[in-house]
């Protein structure tokens, strides 16, 4: 069963975020603890910022208005669980160093054999699509940045992938492997 404080900080963060508040001072004693365990339970407040957002009566305006932007920003965005599905940060900084690397080589052979300019120029292009997935694979499994960040990230990088792809965990490669020849 929802209590009435469950109630009340549900309406005042679901509120849209560009609405002019005028709260209650005497709301804050009430309010605060149930806007920091919901903000907690949905993923808009990371555990570090507790000790600072929804603590002081004098900014409780300010910090449930952010709270306010960050529900709204965040509202379609992945559940922070998501990003154990993909690769750790270690792994993913390795394979963003191989597609700086190779990118890089587009463009030295770019600048050396112009007639095939065009055809390194995609090179090129595609190694900064794939490079902008694994980069937000890497944010969202960046322990240290902060759970909104993080989710932001997941939501990045469904939008880049698609929802299917993103729903399966299908992760293009890190280069443009396609482009690769064989050696025989």
């Amino acid at each position: 069963m929802m209590t009435m404080d469950f109630l009340l900080a549900a309406a005042l963060l679901t509120a849209p975020p560009d609405k002019e508040l005028n709260v209650n001072p005497n709301l804050f004693s009430t309010a605060a603890p149930a806007l920091q365990r919901l903000a907690l339970k949905w993923e808009i407040l990371d555990p570090r910022e507790v000790s600072y957002v929804l603590v002081r009566p004098e900014d409780f305006a300010a910090d449930l208005k952010m709270l306010r932007q960050r529900h709204f920003d965040l509202v379609n965005a992945p559940p922070m669980q998501d990003a154990e599905r993909f690769p750790d940060r270690a792994t993913v900084a390795d394979l963003l160093t191989f597609n700086r690397a190779y990118r890089q080589q587009m463009e030295i052979r770019q600048a050396v054999e112009p007639v095939h300019w065009w055809e390194y120029q995609e090179a090129v292009q595609e190694a900064d699509r794939l490079y902008q997935i694994w980069d937000s694979v890497r944010d969202a499994r960046c322990g240290y940045y902060y759970i909104t960040v993080r989710r932001q990230a997941l939501k990045k990088l469904q939008d880049l992938l698609g929802f299917d792809a993103y729903a399966a965990g299908r992760l293009p490669p890190h280069v443009p492997l396609w482009r690769f020849q064989s050696i025989n």
